[in-house]
């Protein structure tokens, strides 16, 4: 009976152990997209998933929210294409009450997204998946943005 008890024991322990291994690595993963995100590094575009699901959730100036859904390929293109500007503007994102939860498809890292030169805070989230290779990879993302113009991509 010692004997069983203490293999159910070690095989909990060592399972908590994977995920509270996996739960750091898909905090370091989330650190390193903010730092390549923030330093313009083509290696962005590896961190997602070719099939990510990317929502905008565009802020309206009355509080109410629009979800604006767009593929990977169409967002890595529209992320080349402002990176141009963004870069001569300085424009970084800083980021704060970052939490990662298990879910069944991988780690929901989400937090609050601070733009350069803001005083306000938007919810954003990622779904972040360990590949059968060991590579994570972004498999859905969620950001809040006040610009409007996402609004034109919205469907009616």
């Amino acid at each position: 009976m010692k004997k069983t008890l203490l293999t159910i024991f070690t095989l909990g322990f060592v399972s908590l152990a994977g995920l509270a291994d996996d739960k750091t690595d898909a905090l370091n993963f989330f650190n390193n997209y903010v730092n390549a995100a923030n330093s313009y590094s083509p290696a962005v575009e590896q961190m997602y998933s070719p099939s990510a699901k990317i929502i905008r959730q565009v802020v309206k100036p009355d509080g109410t929210t629009v979800d604006v859904y767009t593929d990977t390929a169409t967002y890595i293109k529209q992320m080349k294409l402002s990176q141009t500007v963004a870069k001569a503007r300085k424009y970084k994102n800083s980021y704060s009450n970052i939490n990662a939860i298990p879910v069944s498809n991988g780690y929901k890292v989400s937090s609050l997204r601070q733009p350069t030169g803001e005083t306000y805070k938007l919810k954003t989230y990622m779904i972040v998946q360990k590949q059968p290779d060991g590579k994570w990879q972004i498999v859905e993302e969620m950001m809040q943005t006040k610009e409007q113009i996402f609004l034109r991509y919205a469907k009616k």
